[in-house]
């Protein structure tokens, strides 16, 4: 199952190379947690053996009608798409009642929250609903979603939660920038905390952290991973099931392969 977006909200990449997505998101807007284009998803249920169903959640009907164009017509009915947010508690648990009465049973999850960019300006510049709208689209959506999913999984040794983070949370990417710093090292805080509170967890627990661009094949640049390999790789991460409370870092497509795919570290 893939919790609502699919964009890998804090890579570095500069707005303008960034699909469907604005530079500077107004403070005053809803968190944006839908789906720009489907790099996670794209490849990875044509991927998987005949059988196997991926589900996506997001708060946007007509992005989820999109994402359908990104997977084979012969797979097509191993998709299912539930319309929800999962960025609040109460919509959180709906549509996790809603999947379940989908699907039966949830056995993996693949958690993208965020947005891809932010350049709002320098710390003086911002207001503190600025800071809280921030934090509110990058961890809070988070720590949300996780709540409401985790306990489908945590239980089962075959299952997995894999969360998808970026490397913005580490330096400041370029001047105007802090606040996504900020938001994004709260996130990647937020996954340290997990592997460390529950270290003994039968399911397998695991971070995706892109230090890189991601984009769609003709929007690509030296070093950026493509959207479409970047779905094919992370979905042979859950599905080999060999790691737990680990933190794969990719910085170059490269990476893909050495560890995601055969899981060099």
């Amino acid at each position: 199952m893939f919790l609502s977006s699919l964009h890998l909200h804090d890579h570095n990449i500069p707005a303008a190379s960034q699909p469907n997505e604005e530079p500077n998101e107004e403070p005053n807007e809803e968190p944006n947690e839908e789906p720009n284009d489907s790099p996670l998803l794209g490849q990875s249920v044509p991927g998987e053996p005949p059988g196997f169903k991926v589900a996506v959640i997001s708060r946007d009907a007509s992005r989820l009608d999109r994402l359908r164009t990104f997977v084979s017509p012969t797979t097509q009915q191993n998709l299912i798409t539930v319309v929800g947010n999962v960025g609040s508690e109460d919509g959180a648990e709906e549509a996790k009642q809603a999947l379940l009465e989908q699907v039966g049973k949830v056995t993996d999850i693949v958690s993208s929250l965020g947005f891809s960019w932010w350049q709002g300006g320098p710390p003086h510049t911002q207001t503190l609903k600025d800071l809280h709208w921030v934090i509110e689209t990058l961890l809070f959506s988070t720590f949300v979603s996780w709540k409401a999913f985790f306990p489908l999984v945590r239980d089962t040794a075959e299952s997995s939660y894999t969360v998808i983070t970026g490397g913005a949370g580490e330096k400041l990417l370029m001047p105007g920038t802090g606040f996504l710093t900020v938001g994004a090292a709260s996130a990647l805080a937020f996954c340290q905390v997990l592997r460390e509170e529950y270290p003994e967890v039968p399911c397998k627990l695991n971070q995706v952290k892109i230090n890189t661009g991601v984009a769609t094949p003709e929007r690509m640049a030296p070093g950026y991973l493509n959207h479409l390999d970047l779905g094919e790789a992370v979905a042979a991460l859950v599905e080999r099931g060999s790691s737990s409370h680990t933190v794969f870092a990719v910085s170059s497509p490269a990476d893909l392969k050495t560890v995601l795919l055969e899981g060099n570290l």
